[in-house]
């Protein structure tokens, strides 16, 4: 949420105001109910970002070269889990036995003028691959809206941008090198190891540790970013052609508000905007503080928050690519995403609307409205078809296990498939019905780690 006036807005808005408890569950708590726990005192806990996933690893290693990383994962008995900066919020890490960060490996390998392809550590976090792929004349094609993820396990999970004819990252793979169980490596790509490579552009660590990654990327360039206010019926009326007619377009609902922000993202040649000022204010920690104060008067919300927000002029900015696509998260919290087909989106959105604004009056963070272009990797949630992402959210130390149970059924009804990093409760057999090459994966998985090393509790219960 980069919109400086309505930062002002809320804070104006919010300040004096009184918490009120709504029903909030505190982190900890939730971590002891989805995590293996261990008796030793001497074990530090890994947890991930929102704490709503935790283990105890009897290892962390960080190895230092490929070479390293082979012996490792060839004289590793029990499990063995690759871990990113933990952005994910389903349980692809916790394991009690091994996890490697490969922060050591990173950074950009080499690139090729020509073929504007750039080769690229797993360990290398997205907020480090726009500066200096510029300077090496290239820039990716999209990015999400958050930047610190690693690149590995954004490609493992699917992570994606917006934008009605850009697919996620993972479509822009080009070619990787895999770890195998046995500590070989392999080397894939649409030519080389093929039905290996389309597993592995989106592999959930599965298969085994991918080393590097290659990217088809483009010349650098700038984005103009426009935020603009609008009434969320109109702005579903239009959505699909705004869609078509920008390159990038993503939209905020605000709960109880009757608006949402808007975000457009255009190429152009225009002067880069001057360094904006930090924000002054969290403009989640605002909307706390005003669903605390009218959470027993939903009218009064509405009214108050549609006549504060639906004057705010637009906002334009314009930047490198890299930056442009990047938003702060200063408030933890936890998420549910699913993909659904494009045809079906705008109607399951209005359907958690009103399940959130009739049954939740606690939660008041933004649904996240985004487009993304089909693929054909085999675990890519967009395989084989044009989708829209929803996301909802509960702050981390509020329980978000009710109402993130109330809208997958909503989800579910439109065949949605949950982005692999975030919360939901499908289990092997609902797999198998949304993924045409969900055996073909399973069947290579086990032929590549045939003893399960890579497989923690979560995964196991889907593959084996």
């Amino acid at each position: 949420m980069r919109r400086r006036q309505f930062l002002h807005a809320l804070a104006a808005l919010s300040a004096g105001s009184t918490a009120v408890s709504a029903g909030g569950l505190a982190s900890r708590a939730l971590a002891q109910t989805t995590a293996t726990r261990t008796a030793s005192s001497d074990v530090i806990p890994w947890r991930n970002w929102s704490a709503s996933q935790i283990c105890h690893p009897q290892r962390r290693m960080a190895p230092g070269s490929v070479d390293e990383l082979r012996e490792l994962v060839a004289g590793t008995r029990g499990v063995i889990r690759p871990v990113g900066s933990g952005h994910s919020f389903s349980a692809l890490v916790p394991t009690d036995d091994t996890i490697v960060s490969l922060s050591r490996l990173s950074g950009i390998l080499s690139h090729d003028k020509g073929t504007m392809e750039a080769t690229l550590g797993a360990g290398t976090r997205l907020s480090d691959i726009g500066e200096p792929l510029a300077a090496r004349g290239q820039a990716m094609v999209i990015m999400p809206d958050i930047d610190e993820q690693t690149l590995a396990g954004s490609i493992a999970t699917a992570t994606h941008g917006t934008g009605a004819d850009i697919g996620s990252l993972s479509s822009f793979v080009s070619g990787l090198k895999l770890v195998t169980a046995k500590g070989d490596v392999i080397e894939c790509s649409e030519n080389k190891n093929p039905e290996i490579f389309k597993a592995a552009q989106v592999n959930l660590g599965a298969l085994g540790i991918v080393t590097e990654i290659t990217l088809r990327n483009v010349a650098p360039y700038k984005l103009k970013s426009e935020t603009v206010w609008l009434p969320i019926e109109a702005l579903l009326e239009e959505a699909d052609s705004l869609a078509a007619r920008n390159r990038n377009f993503e939209f905020f609902y605000i709960p109880f508000s009757g608006l949402a922000i808007a975000e457009f993202h255009n190429p152009t040649d225009e002067p880069v905007s001057p360094p904006q000022p930090p924000e002054e204010s969290d403009g989640l920690a605002a909307m706390r503080g005003l669903r605390d104060k009218f959470l027993k008067d939903p009218e009064q919300r509405f009214a108050v928050m549609n006549s504060a927000f639906k004057d705010i002029p637009p906002e334009v900015l314009v930047a490198p690519s890299w930056q442009a696509y990047v938003a702060e998260r200063n408030t933890r919290f936890n998420e549910m995403e699913y993909h659904l087909p494009r045809e079906h989106a705008i109607g399951a959105f209005r359907e958690i609307k009103e399940l959130l604004e009739t049954r939740f009056p606690e939660v008041f963070f933004p649904i996240e409205f985004r487009y993304i272009k089909a693929d054909d990797a085999w675990l890519s949630p967009f395989s084989g078809r044009d989708s829209c992402s929803v996301a909802i959210h509960r702050v981390y130390d509020e329980d978000y296990r009710p109402f993130f149970a109330a809208a997958e059924p909503i989800f579910k009804k439109y065949r949605g498939r949950p982005h692999w990093g975030k919360i939901n409760t499908l289990g092997a057999s609902e797999f198998t019905g949304l993924y045409p090459r969900w055996k073909d994966f399973k069947e290579l998985r086990q032929a590549l780690d045939p003893d399960g090393k890579f497989l923690n509790p979560y995964l196991a219960g889907l593959f084996t």
